[in-house]
Parts: structure tokens; sequence; C-alpha cells
């Protein structure tokens, strides 16, 4: 039985009862008053479970002090004893949430007389939590009103509880594509603004979606894709474990947990179930957790041809560490060694951590600097040069569910600006004849096509020019099922079509 399943089982909690009474009697319902329930104090659920109260928590640290969802609920879990199934609702609860808020925010604002704007933030994140269960959850209606209910009395009042269960209520009435219907066409009333229902119905920003249509065209795909990607883009990631070579195979990995091959990239495995930190291999450093797309840029960029010498390699970008492991391990196997450079001192020592298990002679250093000046400072060192750039993240919205509430236009200047000096320092650093491997997890053009064109050129005038090596024969060397597309000599890949984040990569060879 799913969790979902087992939370949404007949025996109701006395305040569902009450409902049903309720319904049934046709009373009045309440939106906002602080009135007392007719129902005996021993009837009423006097708070919500522990799973739920982790969710909430979550929502309500991402909203007052821009935390980081993946960051917050694991150790809550832990902290709290939440684990298995709960874990799993818990987790599905507060991700699901975020990522859907804007769609159900749209539908809260119809099934609510008052305005959203006028409701206290922790009511709306209450809210928001009853809308999921509701609505994008195998949660029987009459537990998610009543349990959600009682997470409200417990944690903003019995006031605003009364108030949650008016409106949870309403939404109850209607299934999704009712209200997905209703949604779209309060934003797109006349029928004329394919892009504003979009964003209400798949719940991203107006501004997101018209960049990910203009990124689908520019990659040399279709614009009618863009309701697939932003649909899997509310889709729950996998979880993909990398076999790091040398250290672990994967068949040695699938032993030791239900897992099978993902796809593209022969490093890379899906896990069925379980907690990933508990296999053995993950806890000595021997696999890991890493998106299977970033598993195959890594490879590309290491199996790109050089000419001459192919010793020293250089991760410019290495926190956290996931790729810098990867490089380090195929170092290991070739004879090279591996430089880490990484800005922040804290993810350095992630990268440390992750690098633990690697023959000790394939990392020549981890070091903390700033990649925009290790060109100036090491000219020419370099056979090959990573660059997993700082970017939107527009790639990963799936797995990192509150960044597409947080990132704006604005940020465009200031990353793309931040992709250019870096990639300079990443041209000044590889030798003539070596390779730089220009990544991000973002499918913008903005950082992504136009940042290596005007980096080609701004090598140009510096007199360090580079050409664009087509990735085609790289990428059907450590990925054979990947199908290229016509007339592009870079790699993008999608999560509608390929199950994986956004990732780019563009190889540039140093003359």
């Amino acid at each position: 039985m799913s969790p979902d399943e087992r939370r949404g089982r007949d025996d109701r909690s006395p305040d569902a009862r009450r409902d049903a009474r309720g319904r049934q009697r046709g009373e009045a319902r309440v939106e906002g008053r602080a009135s007392r329930t007719t129902a005996a104090p021993a009837q009423r659920a006097r708070q919500g479970d522990a799973a739920r109260g982790a969710a909430y928590d979550t929502l309500r640290a991402v909203a007052s002090s821009d935390a980081y969802a993946n960051l917050v609920l694991p150790p809550l879990l832990r902290e709290r004893r939440i684990v298995g199934r709960d874990a799993g609702f818990a987790t599905e609860l507060a991700y699901g949430t975020l990522r859907l808020r804007g769609r159900y925010d749209a539908v809260l604002t119809q099934a609510s007389s008052r305005p959203l704007a006028q409701v206290d933030p922790p009511v709306l994140d209450v809210l928001r939590l009853g809308a999921h269960q509701l609505l994008g959850m195998r949660v029987a209606p009459h537990a998610a009103v009543s349990e959600t209910v009682g997470l409200a009395r417990e944690r903003v009042g019995a006031g605003a509880a009364q108030f949650v269960n008016a409106v949870l209520r309403r939404v109850s009435e209607h299934p999704l594509g009712v209200w997905l219907a209703r949604v779209g066409d309060a934003a797109d009333p006349l029928g004329e603004d394919p892009v504003a229902r979009l964003a209400a119905v798949e719940s991203h920003p107006a501004w997101v979606v018209r960049a990910l249509r203009e990124s689908l065209v520019g990659a040399g795909r279709s614009a009618d894709e863009l309701g697939e990607l932003l649909a899997a883009d509310n889709a729950p990631p996998r979880v993909t474990l990398v076999a790091r070579p040398g250290l672990v195979t994967p068949a040695e990995l699938a032993e030791q947990a239900d897992a099978a091959p993902a796809g593209l990239a022969e490093t890379a495995l899906v896990l069925a179930g379980g907690d990933p930190g508990a296999l053995p291999a993950v806890r000595d450093g021997l696999a890991g957790v890493q998106d299977e797309g970033s598993q195959v840029v890594t490879l590309a960029f290491a199996a790109a041809p050089v000419e001459g010498s192919d010793v020293r390699w250089l991760d410019l970008c290495a926190g956290p560490g996931g790729k810098a492991v990867l490089l380090a391990a195929l170092a290991a196997q070739r004879g090279a060694r591996l430089v880490a450079n990484e800005l922040q001192p804290h993810r350095t020592r992630l990268v440390e951590q992750a690098l633990r298990a690697v023959p000790a002679d394939a990392v020549e250093d981890v070091r903390t600097g700033d990649g925009r000046t290790l060109g100036a400072q090491e000219p020419a060192s370099y056979d090959r040069v990573l660059l997993d750039a700082p970017c939107t993240g527009l790639g990963a919205l799936r797995r990192r569910p509150e960044s597409r509430w947080r990132r704006t236009p604005a940020d465009l200047a200031t990353l793309s600006a931040l992709q250019r000096e870096l990639l300079a320092s990443a041209v000044a650093a590889v030798r003539p004849g070596g390779v730089v491997g220009y990544v991000t997890c973002s499918p913008h053009l903005a950082e992504t096509q136009l940042v290596v064109l005007d980096a080609v050129r701004a090598a140009a005038r510096a007199g360090t020019p580079v050409e664009v090596v087509d990735a085609v024969p790289v990428m059907a060397q450590v990925a054979p099922a990947w199908e290229p597309v016509a007339g592009r000599t870079d790699v993008q890949l999608w999560p509608h079509v390929h199950g994986t984040d956004a990732m780019h990569l563009t190889l540039l060879r140093r003359l």
C-alpha cells in the first residue's frame, strides 16, 4: 500500500466525520472567521502528523530564510525519525507543493473569497500543502482536508483552521482536470496568450516559459514540445547513481541496490527505491548520486580528443564535487592528474570529501580560489579544463523545486557576465591543442550559445584563439543512445526527451 493510500483509508478522523455530516446538512461554509466549531473539543484533530509537519516546516524555511528544500528536509526527517513511506510522503508533499505553487495559487485564488495577498504566509503554505494532496497526490479528499486542518490548528490557530477547512473543501469539489481548465481560462480568457496559459497550468513564471520556448527552437527542436518540457519539470526526478570508473563497476553497484541501467551513460543506474546513502558503495565514495545528464557531459568532456599530452586536468568551478570525482576517477585510469578549484571554502571541503575514495596520485590539488583569475595565474598550463559555470539552473527545475520562483530575468545579466569571465579564464588556462568543456545546467540561450559565441570572439581578440569542436562523435562514443540534432555541434539534453536535467555542453579547442 502506498503512503498516499494508507493516509487516505476510510477510518476517518473525527474532524473528517464532522465535515461529512456538515456537508449533508448543508451547513454554511465559514471563511476567515475565528468562530468556534460546533464539534466537541475531544472530536477535533489537534495536530497534523509528523510527515505533514516536516513538509510544512520545509516550506516555511524556504519562504522565510531563502533556504533550499533539499538542504532543509533531509535533516528534518532524520531529526524527527521520519523514515520509509512517511519520509517519502513528506518529500513528495514538500517538493511537489513547491514545484506546483503557481498552479495551486491560481486554484486557491478561485476557491477563496479572500485575495491570497491578504492571507498570512503561514496559512497560505498550509493551503498549498492541502491543495497538493487533493490535486497532486493519491490522498483521499476527506483525509487531505481533515489532516491539513489539523496541521493548521496546530501551527496557525483555530480561526485559520476554519478558513483552511472552508477553502480546501471548495478545492475538493472538482478534480484536477476541471481546475486546470478554469486556471487556464482565467490566465488566458481570450485564448490568445498560450504562454500565460502554460505558465498558470504548468506552474512556471511566464518569463521562464518564454525562455524555454526560445531555447527549444534555438537548440534545433520544436516549440511544440514546450508543454512536454514544462510537465517534465514538474515530475519528481529519478534517483540516479554513478558507478565511478575504476572504483566500482555498474554490475557491482547493481548487486547492492535495486537499480537498472539508466539508458545513456554506462556509468548511470536508476535506483528503484530505498536510501542511496545506505549503500556501501555510496558510503565509501565508490559511487554517488548524480544526475545522468551531469554524468554524460562529464564523460563527453573527458573523451574529447586533445592534441599532444593529456596528463593535467582542471575543474575550474568544482564544488560540490560530483563532476570532479568522476573526472578524477577517469584521470586515475589514464595516468592523469586533476586540479579542483572552488571559490567558496565550504564547497572546497565538499570537493575534498567527494574525492576521498579516488587514488591520491590522481588528484594534484584541491584549492580555494577565484576561477576568473586562474587563467592569468597559470596560463597555458592544462590539457583539459572543465568549466561547470554558475547559472540560473533552469535546466534543473524539477530537482530544485523553489528555484523557479526565485530567479528573475535580472539574474541573467549578472550570471552571463560571470560566465564570460570564467570562460575567458578557462581558455587562457588551457594550452594550445587542449580542450575546454563549457557546461551549464541551463538551456537558456543567453547562458549557452551566446556566451560561447562571445567567448570565441573574445579569445581571438586576446590572442588565444579557439575553435568549436564537434561534440556529436564524442557523444556517440559515451552515449550511443543519444540522438544528435541536425546542424548542431553542441550537446543539449532535455528532461522530456532524455529524462535528465537540461545540461548543455560545448567543446572548445585552443588553437
